[in-house]
């Protein structure tokens, strides 16, 4: 097998996911594809050994791809998208896989295409990738070129258009419910519990403040593991925050089912949870008193 042989079965191993990102960010079949072919046109020009993670490398290619045709159509809005649901209705045109191509046409319905097309084409890609792929916001800011606090910015003001408007209505409520178990598990410690709800790629970030204050705790005689800016699987989440999160509530996080530590009724520290398929994707954890200046928390 030559390079470029070898070259396309590895990025064919990619399509599906590269396939449903792009059509998550333009909410068109075609444009979806021509992003596929750029990506792939860039990816045939690269020596394979300058691509260390190939799925990471393929799917930031992709949301830059999609970025730059999101800006062309502020140009050219007279092409806007045919809202009336006939581009989902033909997803499966083409060379694809037709199962997948179900899926993408369930989950991207005219409704939730309108919204997503009056938002900002810098905040349409950090609300999917983020919310919707659970791509770490220290991996979005770059594709944008924009700072972390200015992507995270990006996905909420876009997260606070869409919720209620277009999701399901009881889209929140199902977050509620896998933040609420993991809570639940997190207070009587129960940690076969705990690995049920998160994802087994779940990764736990947390910022320099609560990182200090966990280790104050561990100071006084608090038993829990070393809470450190970066904690990466299942079981290592898991052992991490087994008790440590049973003082928090349930909250509404930028319009995202959350958790908060609020004693007082103020909140000391924020849990801001990223739910990917009934699983937990993504908890971010703050406690500096600037961060938490820009969260809109409404605790239950």
């Amino acid at each position: 097998m030559d390079e470029k042989d070898w070259l396309a079965e590895r990025f064919e191993q990619h399509r599906a996911k590269l396939r449903s990102v792009a059509y998550r960010m333009l909410g068109s079949v075609a444009e979806a594809d021509d992003a596929i072919q750029e990506t792939w046109l860039k990816l045939s020009r690269l020596e394979s050994r300058e691509v260390e993670n190939m799925g990471g490398w393929l799917t930031t290619v992709v949301a830059r791809v999609c970025l730059d045709m999101l800006r062309s159509r502020k140009s050219r809005r007279e092409e806007a998208l045919d809202t009336t649901g006939s581009d989902a209705a033909r997803v499966g045109e083409g060379p694809s896989d037709p199962e997948h191509d179900v899926l993408l046409a369930d989950a991207m319905g005219p409704a939730l295409l309108v919204v997503l097309d009056s938002l900002a084409p810098t905040e349409r890609v950090a609300f999917v990738l983020h919310d919707l792929f659970g791509m770490p916001f220290e991996e979005i800011a770059p594709i944008m070129g924009r700072s972390v606090v200015a992507a995270r910015q990006l996905a909420s003001r876009a997260r606070r258009r869409i919720q209620g408007a277009t999701l399901p209505d009881d889209h929140v409520e199902r977050q509620r419910e896998v933040v609420s178990a993991f809570l639940l598990a997190s207070r009587e410690g129960d940690f076969n519990q705990l690995l049920a709800v998160l994802d087994p790629d779940v990764v736990l970030r947390a910022d320099a403040t609560a990182i200090a204050a966990a280790e104050a705790n561990r100071g006084r005689g608090v038993p829990a593991p070393a809470l450190s800016s970066v904690v990466r699987g299942a079981e290592a989440v898991a052992k991490v925050l087994g008790r440590s999160a049973r003082g928090a509530r349930l909250a509404i996080v930028d319009g995202a089912a959350g958790a908060a530590w609020a004693p007082g009724g103020q909140p000391r520290a924020v849990f801001a949870f990223t739910v990917v398929e009934g699983k937990v994707a993504e908890i971010e954890i703050f406690a500096d008193p600037d961060a938490l200046k820009r969260f809109d928390v409404e605790i239950d």
